[in-house]
């Protein structure tokens, strides 16, 4: 195949721990990710110079939709990926990968909120009838404040939806308002640039061999943004020659199918294939990336099996849940490899879009490899589905 090149190297992809003001913008998103996922609210500063109470859809009750109204003094609505509204039945005009914000005329109700946002609470019809009921309004702009918190939520590994109440003070009365309530405050830009932030901060942990049953010859290297948030980890077989193109491929995490065999998938034959094949070929690495489920999150991913269990495929499971069909991000594969010292890789994979990505964050592919397993009497749909709906190439 033609290689891929690589662009002169982005500037987010340049490592600067000295950077404080990284440091602080990444501890502060994923300090506000952790107040979502125990249910607690944040205080968001959007972009637009709005200001918003929001608190993670699935975790909503009766009194934290309360508490929301009443510090806010404003009514809470639901913000859904326009996905998730598709899902629903509702028509949200506007770009691709817009926001809807659905509304009542009385609050919305805990149990509304999760079965609006959550598809496996509930038939898909009982849902559709429960969304006709609500108001439907898109949210336009990409500094709309909204958008901030949905991917909030996304970031949390959350489902894509979240309450918000939009704070009537002045923005010079923020940080009292945030003291007051002992609010945990964040900025939107901050969240807009968290994957880019994330990829500039790696830096190498820990280094160590780990022989493996098909490859003895390994040290894993271990790589952590400064925010302290999941790490990712470079399998390293061999000694890869940084000279020319390294064998290599990028795995992100499957519990269930790396770990405990499953055969919903073809992620446990890929990463243990992979191992080997390095290991014949006399070096390679490979990155096993912190994004299971193609980015959404192992509970998500989950929630995305039951959907399949109804009968629908696994890129439309995804859509109905109010994720893109791949949330997956390839900044930190490349600022890994560069740490590592490879510019130049020979990729193991059938997926175009992750050479497309690894050459746009100044990768060069010089090669794609076949990687192809035969299915199990359990996964054939799963992989017809990659390759007629994501373009992966069997």
């Amino acid at each position: 195949m033609n290689g891929l090149t690589a662009a002169a190297m982005p500037p987010e992809l340049t490592p600067d721990l000295a950077h404080p003001l990284d440091r602080a913008a990444l501890r502060a998103v994923d300090r506000a990710m952790a107040e979502l996922r125990r249910g607690d609210a944040v205080l968001l500063q959007g972009e637009d110079g709005r200001c918003l109470l929001v608190q993670a859809a699935e975790a909503a009750t009766p009194g934290s939709i309360g508490l929301m109204a009443e510090q806010a003094g404003a009514v809470p609505a639901l913000a859904i990926t326009a996905r998730r509204a598709e899902a629903l039945g509702l028509s949200v005009p506007g770009e691709a990968g817009g926001i809807a914000l659905l509304g009542a005329t009385a609050t919305v109700s805990a149990e509304l909120a999760r079965d609006l946002a959550d598809p496996t609470r509930t038939t898909p019809e009982a849902a559709a009838e429960r969304a006709r009921r609500v108001s439907v309004a898109p949210v336009a702009g990409e500094a709309a404040a909204e958008r901030a918190a949905v991917l909030l939520a996304k970031l949390a590994r959350l489902l894509p939806a979240v309450l918000v109440a939009e704070v009537a003070e002045p923005a010079a009365d923020w940080p009292a308002f945030a003291r007051r309530y002992d609010l945990l405050s964040v900025d939107g830009a901050h969240v807009a640039g968290y994957h880019r932030q994330a990829a500039r901060t790696l830096y190498k942990v820990v280094e160590a061999s780990v022989p493996l049953a098909d490859a003895e010859r390994t040290r894993i290297v271990a790589f952590r943004p400064s925010d302290g948030s999941p790490e990712h980890l470079a399998i390293v077989i061999g000694e890869p020659d940084p000279a020319g193109p390294v064998l290599a491929r990028l795995h992100s995490e499957c519990f269930t199918g790396d770990l405990l065999g499953s055969l919903r998938c073809d992620c446990g034959p890929q990463l243990r294939g992979a191992i080997q094949e390095i290991a014949e070929a006399g070096s390679g690495v490979l990155l096993y990336l912190a994004q299971e489920g193609r980015g959404i999150g192992l509970i998500n991913k989950l929630r995305a099996y039951r959907l399949q269990d109804g009968g629908i495929d696994t890129v439309d499971a995804n859509l109905a849940l109010g994720f893109e069909a791949d949330e997956r991000v390839y900044l930190p594969a490349a600022a890994m490899l560069r740490a590592l010292g490879y510019s130049r890789v020979r990729l193991m994979t059938n997926n175009p879009d992750k050479m497309a990505q690894l050459a746009r964050h100044g990768i060069e592919v010089a090669d794609r490899v076949r990687h192809v397993f035969p299915s199990n009497g359990h996964n054939q749909a799963y992989l017809r589905a990659k390759a007629e709906r994501s373009g992966h190439l069997f």
